[in-house]
């Protein structure tokens, strides 16, 4: 064998070694798994964040007197007690109060609030919880803690999700016409065009007074 096949062997050789060493293969399984770890789980940030809002919305403002502050000084009232993650009008609040049923809807339940100083009539929603009213509205989620707006996103669909299947199936099995109620939710008013007729409450927390 001449000096130029043996070259030839053991560069060929060389260079298989080092091509080999210079492909790391992993388990398809491996490779899953480690993207798995570093997901975003909007589940648990969810629930999270849902235990967490409950107090906050229970000692929220009054809702018959956010409504009187917002005809006597609305500038003020949006600065003071309303939320939001984007840019815009729309703007959240957190409410709570106490009042009767006075009807039961498909789609919500219509209740009478009295204070010493007002009433009024609003609608709490008990079927249709959408949106992104309760992740705004308590002002304590920021913008800089999510990696993408799906995973925002996502957040707002299981705050609700907690909404539909744990909050409000044992209330709506229940209510009925004539009963005191308490309840702390969020709604959505537009600044620009401010309209205080029809508001509806997606509700954190509501149950019948026994």
């Amino acid at each position: 064998m001449t000096k130029k096949i043996i070259k030839y062997i053991l560069s060929a050789a060389l260079l298989v070694f080092l091509c080999y060493n210079a492909v790391y293969f992993k388990k398809l399984d491996e490779v899953k798994k480690a993207s798995t770890v570093s997901k975003f789980d909007a589940i648990k940030y969810a629930r999270k964040y849902y235990n967490a809002v409950i107090p906050i919305a229970g000692k929220s403002i009054e809702y018959n007197k956010l409504l009187s502050l917002l005809t006597s000084n609305p500038e003020k009232t949006f600065a003071d007690h309303s939320h939001a993650l984007g840019i815009g009008n729309i703007k959240y609040f957190l409410v709570q109060g106490k009042g009767t049923i006075k009807s039961v809807n498909e789609s919500s339940i219509t209740v009478l609030i009295k204070t010493d100083s007002a009433e009024a009539l609003v609608n709490i929603a008990t079927e249709f919880v959408f949106g992104n009213a309760i992740r705004d509205a308590s002002g304590i989620i920021k913008l800089n803690e999510f990696s993408s707006t799906s995973d925002l996103n996502n957040v707002s669909a299981e705050i609700n999700k907690i909404i539909r299947d744990e909050v409000l199936p044992p209330f709506t099995a229940k209510a009925k016409p004539g009963d005191a109620i308490t309840f702390s939710g969020a709604i959505e008013l537009n600044k620009k065009n401010l309209n205080t007729e029809g508001i509806e409450v997606v509700p954190v927390a509501i149950n019948v007074i026994q």
